[in-house]
């Protein structure tokens, strides 16, 4: 188990952000790694054990498909409750938009596919030998909808947008400099990028995101980067969140 305090040198711990007995564990993009969630989460059950807390919140960030081999097995686990924690919340990635506006309108699936769909399909066990010819994408959504478990599209279709706990912000991309937390668009909090990474400005809370890899958990005053690119790198990361500490978990 990895657990420790991992500060880039940018910034000094902040004040306290979270109340007394509450503990926040926060997952970045698993995009398919279903090996590396098991074994992340047994790492969450592990320091669990060790240091027990009076509530413990698990917040996945977004981008559980696409890219990586086993979406479907990721939506099953993430799916699960996991013992020890008081309360689970899913967020939604641009990777679940992207799966959405196939859904809805396949014809114009190409650039879901090509940024990873396709082993999202092939999870399901959809024949995608005429897809990766950029062919038959009505078919293959069809295909893919008789697939996926009731269950699946609903988690998919329920996936919040944002969490607040604290002095803390989760969401997937990041928030839109200069625009109240409560008034940021669902359009920002799953795709920013530049403009919210570049900001130096005190967004209200500490905004904690994936959505851009970085090869170690991204720590500053405004904001949190725990998205390791996991299918990429084999490193999934959780960022631990407890009074005025933060840590990481690695798998």
């Amino acid at each position: 188990m990895r657990l420790a305090k991992l500060w880039t040198g940018k910034v000094s711990p902040p004040g306290p952000r979270l109340p007394p007995g509450q503990r926040v564990y926060a997952i970045g993009d698993i995009h398919g790694c279903h090996a590396l969630l098991v074994r992340l989460l047994s790492r969450i059950a592990h320091d669990l054990a060790a240091r027990p807390a009076q509530h413990v919140t698990l917040v996945y960030l977004g981008d559980y498909i696409d890219r990586g081999p086993h979406s479907a097995q990721v939506l099953s686990l993430i799916d699960q409750a996991l013992p020890g924690v008081d309360e689970t919340i899913r967020l939604k990635g641009n990777h679940e938009i992207m799966l959405e506006q196939f859904l809805a309108a396949p014809e114009n699936g190409g650039p879901w596919v090509q940024v990873g769909g396709l082993t999202t399909l092939a999870s399901y066990k959809v024949d995608v030998k005429r897809v990766l010819l950029g062919r038959d994408y009505p078919q293959a959504a069809e295909s893919l909808v008789r697939a996926m478990p009731d269950r699946h599209l609903e988690l998919i279709q329920s996936l919040a947008y944002s969490h607040a706990t604290g002095g803390y912000f989760f969401c997937h991309a990041g928030v839109r400099p200069g625009v109240a937390l409560d008034q940021q668009q669902p359009s920002d909090l799953c795709w920013i990028r530049r403009e919210f990474l570049d900001s130096e400005g005190d967004f209200g809370k500490v905004v904690v995101h994936g959505h851009s890899p970085v090869e170690e958990p991204d720590v500053w005053p405004n904001r949190i980067n725990v998205d390791t690119g996991a299918y990429a790198t084999g490193n999934l990361t959780a960022v631990v969140l407890e009074d005025n500490n933060v840590g990481f978990l690695r798998a």
